[in-house]
């Protein structure tokens, strides 16, 4: 199976508070290393009551000093909230306390609503994302080695060359990393629309780089993964029930499940049909019927990683759910071998 990586978005459960979010986000990320996991990446969001991660690279540190070997990052920070620099700085402070382990996804969305995102950015109001692909660039540079005479440096950052990648849901991102010879990933875990074309402008326009001869592009996906179908079916109606009530501008705790059958009446037609097309991009039931939906999805898309999501709210069936999927991916190498 294709190397498999861990978005968390730090998931706060209904009847559960922050505290225990950041417990378990650390708990999951000591689990994954051991079964196996590539990558570790957190995202960035603010003023969300159902999520736990809006300072990104206090949590990676977290993550970090809590792992060993695992590669742990940001999937990713959004660039328009903050400065080149202090984004440098932050994340090679984290490479060079973290050697070869820290990524660094970037996104030009703001996570966030506008009011927030206004908030944010008070110490730079005239940035946004129309500024993104200038600020990748100036990011780049801090990272890079730092050159004679330069005026700015970041300290740490100059010279950690921290991996950067690309995020997106359009095909912007797509254009950018092809550009700059990046890697790319896709946030088909809720946005998937353009998946399949985002994929071709990368692949068809790719300027090799030092680091990244080929593009190499990372697909998200959801999964719900259980030793019965019915179970997985009845982990995942907390993911439903979170993407219908999105429909509606609600972003609350992950709530608890619910009866299946239950599931059509939590929403209107209309909510439902937005809700089923960003879970379009969507794993769920017992290994068997997991691994059948991954793999066409691999096939569709020929991605070199997938990045997998659980919107869980029980914190041992999300365990089970990673472990089930690891076990399926070690399967496929053993007999692949």
């Amino acid at each position: 199976m294709t190397p498999l990586s861990i978005l968390d978005l730090a998931p706060i459960v209904e009847g559960s508070d922050a505290a225990a979010t950041l417990s378990h986000t650390l708990d999951l990320a000591q689990h994954a290393e051991r079964w196996g996991y590539r990558r570790y990446w957190l995202a960035e969001h603010h003023n969300m009551a159902g999520v736990a991660c809006s300072a990104t690279a206090v949590l990676i540190a977290y993550v970090a000093a809590g792992t060993r070997s695992m590669r742990v990052g940001a999937g990713g920070i959004m660039l328009p909230n903050h400065s080149p620099l202090t984004v440098a700085e932050a994340f090679g402070t984290l490479a060079t306390l973290h050697p070869d382990r820290i990524d660094l996804g970037l996104g030009r969305a703001p996570g966030t609503d506008a009011r927030t995102a206004r908030a944010l950015r008070r110490h730079r109001a005239a940035a946004g994302e129309d500024d993104f692909a200038h600020d990748v660039v100036e990011l780049l540079g801090y990272l890079d080695d730092a050159q004679p005479g330069q005026a700015v440096c970041a300290v740490p950052g100059a010279g950690t060359k921290v991996p950067v990648w690309i995020l997106g849901s359009s095909l912007y991102g797509a254009q950018l990393a092809a550009v700059l010879g990046l890697p790319y990933a896709f946030a088909s875990h809720f946005a998937p629309d353009l998946l399949d074309d985002a994929l071709d402008v990368y692949r068809r326009t790719y300027r090799p780089s030092a680091r990244w001869p080929r593009p190499h592009a990372m697909v998200g996906v959801n999964v719900v993964c259980a030793a019965r179908d019915d179970e997985a079916h009845f982990h995942a109606t907390s993911m439903q029930q979170r993407f219908v009530a999105m429909q509606r501008g609600e972003r609350g705790a992950l709530p608890r499940p619910i009866d299946p059958a239950r599931l059509p009446a939590i929403g209107s037609e209309h909510e439902w049909a937005g809700a089923r097309r960003m879970l379009a991009c969507t794993a769920i039931g017992a290994p068997a019927a997991v691994r059948a939906q991954l793999d066409a999805l691999v096939a569709r898309t020929q991605a070199d990683e997938l990045i997998v999501a659980a919107a869980i709210h029980d914190h041992a069936a999300r365990l089970a759910s990673y472990e089930l999927l690891a076990e399926l991916a070690g399967a496929a190498a053993d007999s692949h071998a």
